[in-house]
């Protein structure tokens, strides 16, 4: 047994002869912290002298189904970092569950800057925020255009009929994680049963990333770039307008109401520079040449899913079972889960984009 204290859900004593088996750290003990931010899959820092590792495991408690794929995510990892894309690189997986106590996956560490808070974008100038605000849009088309084929990718999902199995999935996550009974989630429901019904059947698809938005990127620590992309694990082969979707309810600027009432990444984004969400659509399509023609489906779609997803973490917290979080977590869960609901329905009641800043 080593003396270094073991971070709670990674076992040193057992992780660290696993790694030293691949050849990824030496015959010796490594240290390792927990890094922050997410509250959904668990990351760390692994450390061994000069060597920095980052493992990835699914959250300790309440896990919804299909929910929290490490395998997934190293497969992902794997063909989109083939694909030329900014990405951290996969180095190993582990399917044993023995080994921790769940499955896990080994990335390299890309060093940078996560902007997940108001205080983290401070030192931004106007020219900053404007620079990062278009390379987050460039990067996300970078990604659509990628042939999934090619990178071996092509097995990832179903692109046909891929919004329709979405709507059933998440009503279905909903049901699992719900703490009360919230009718605006049913009214949703039922406005995309209908929306997405009357869908072509032949809309593009890509690889989607599933979670996009400005504090699931390492920004380069001097210049307004991006280095790479984290979070894989829910990414899919479907319709690009949902990643487009996703950062645009993450989006944050002045004057949001709503969107101010959802802790994660709150006000980020407030700051000069940035761009308003119009103008993100705007070069989206530019530089895509993608449709952006229902978006606004994709935007309730997104935002539902957004919601079912801070109803899991409130689902966690009530147990005892999210780690570093305290009881006034769920209270805001339950709020963010309350504002993301209220802005599906302003954009399902014709509002569009601009509904968002409500």
């Amino acid at each position: 047994m080593s003396d270094v204290t073991s971070p709670e859900g990674l076992d040193l004593d057992a992780v660290g002869p696993w790694l030293a088996a691949r050849g990824l750290v030496e015959v010796a003990p490594v240290a390792a912290r927990r890094l922050a931010g997410g509250l959904s899959n668990v990351t760390y820092l692994v450390t061994q002298g000069d060597r920095e590792l980052v493992i990835r495991r699914p959250p300790l408690g309440h896990v919804m189904p299909t929910a929290h794929d490490m395998g997934r995510e190293f497969t992902v990892l794997s063909g989109v970092t083939r694909g030329g894309f900014p990405a951290p690189a996969p180095l190993a997986y582990c399917d044993d569950d023995s080994v921790i106590g769940a499955k896990f996956l080994v990335m390299e560490y890309v060093a940078g800057r996560i902007i997940s808070s108001d205080a983290a974008a401070a030192d931004l100038t106007a020219a900053d925020a404007s620079d990062l605000s278009a390379a987050l849009v460039d990067v996300l088309a970078d990604l659509h255009s990628i042939d999934a084929r090619v990178v071996g990718l092509a097995d990832l999902g179903r692109p046909d009929g891929f919004l329709g199995r979405q709507v059933k999935r998440w009503a279905g996550q909903w049901e699992l994680s719900k703490t009360r009974e919230l009718p605006a989630i049913d009214q949703l429901l039922t406005w995309l049963d209908e929306r997405v019904a009357s869908l072509p059947a032949d809309l593009p698809w890509s690889i989607v990333h599933g979670d996009y938005r400005l504090d699931n990127a390492i920004v380069d620590p001097v210049e307004p770039r991006i280095r790479a992309v984290l979070d894989w694990e829910m990414a899919t082969l479907g319709d690009p307008l949902m990643d487009l979707a996703t950062m645009l309810v993450y989006w944050s600027r002045p004057g949001d109401e709503l969107r101010h009432q959802i802790r994660f990444a709150a006000f980020v984004t407030d700051r000069d520079g940035f761009w308003e969400r119009d103008a993100l659509v705007e070069r989206y399509a530019e530089r895509s040449g993608i449709d952006v023609g229902h978006l606004d489906v994709c935007i309730v779609l997104s935002g539902l899913k957004l919601a079912v997803i801070m109803e899991s973490i409130r689902k966690r917290t009530l147990a005892g079972q999210q780690l570093g979080a305290d009881t006034s977590l769920a209270d805001g869960m339950a709020m963010a889960t309350d504002a993301l609901a209220e802005m599906g329905l302003a954009v399902a009641s014709g509002g569009g984009v601009d509904a968002l800043s409500r």
